[in-house]
């Protein structure tokens, strides 16, 4: 286990490598994961970092996609020749901007002809009609290691975790541990799914973690076990933020949006309203679900 010094920070391990993007891989770039199979050379999303790598990504003959997000596909447009792959309930999202414009839950024809005019600017969006599907369990031998998928949707319907074998490294893409928690703000998101995915976390039979963002790469388990758990914390607290405001007072959907359970009040984003509705809906359901919280002809109030 070595840590290079190069124009990129990495890690390496094995066959496989970790370069590191701008500010630990924070959003709007990430970390790029690099497996040197004797037979195949495999990258795991392809982030902004990528068009900064040079020969070692362009060699790249097979993607395997954690998950479908605009900032994961940014090196696409280096490897047209390239198998690409995504779990199936991703793999529209890559294929199309009409699927990817779904997944997010679009549906203003100006601010979907805005964000694709910033996806193409910042993050060289291309669509891949040829990506292929794969699903759950799925293997790829590429010559004295293999990859397995491991579905643990909630960020996205696909959303899966990439293990190397026998390096016992797991790709956990977006499950990425940071301060801001989990997010799961789009048309294809689920919380319930997230709150799932998140306990089988523990169960994977790895040695070290790498993220998407922010965190990086874990190679000590009761570092990785204590920031999981403070990611999945995230849950709880702002469902008990959500009864706290209606201990206040019962209010609409709208009205608490306006609070603002994500992002901090004043912050404007295009996606920021649908995400903090998506968000917040799911919450009021499942305290629903819980007899913490009722809904009288479109105001929530405590139980």
């Amino acid at each position: 286990m070595t840590l290079v010094a190069s124009p990129l920070q990495r890690f390496d391990l094995g066959r496989v490598s970790v370069l590191f993007g701008a500010k630990n891989g924070k959003y709007p770039d990430g970390n790029q994961v690099l497996v040197r199979g004797s037979d195949t050379r495999t990258a795991f999303d392809t982030p902004v970092v990528a068009n900064h790598i040079g020969p070692e990504f362009d060699a790249t003959e097979l993607v395997l996609m954690g998950h479908v997000h605009e900032d994961h596909m940014a090196g696409l447009h280096r490897l047209p020749r390239a198998t690409v792959y995504a779990h199936e309930a991703d793999l529209p999202a890559l294929q199309s901007w009409d699927g990817m414009v779904a997944a997010f839950g679009m549906h203003d024809p100006q601010r979907q002809a805005d964000t694709l005019a910033r996806f193409q600017r910042d993050f060289f969006y291309a669509p891949r009609p040829d990506a292929q599907p794969y699903a759950d369990g799925r293997q790829w031998s590429l010559g004295q290691c293999t990859v397995r998928a491991i579905h643990m949707p909630g960020h996205t319907a696909g959303h899966s975790v990439l293990l190397v074998e026998p390096e016992g490294v797991a790709f956990i893409g977006d499950i990425d541990l940071s301060g801001f928690g989990p997010y799961y703000g789009d048309a294809c998101s689920n919380l319930a799914d997230f709150r799932r995915s998140l306990a089988r976390l523990t169960e994977l039979p790895a040695r070290v973690w790498v993220t998407s963002h922010h965190r990086g790469v874990y190679t000590d388990r009761a570092l990785f076990l204590r920031d999981l758990a403070a990611f999945t914390a995230k849950l709880d607290e702002r469902a008990q933020r959500i009864l706290g405001w209606l201990a206040e007072a019962p209010q609409t959907l709208d009205e608490l949006v306006a609070r603002r359970l994500l992002y901090p009040v004043g912050y404007e984003g295009a996606w920021v309203v649908d995400a903090e509705t998506r968000t917040i809906g799911q919450h009021l359901d499942e305290l629903m679900a819980e007899g913490q919280v009722r809904c009288d002809q479109g105001v929530y109030s405590r139980a």
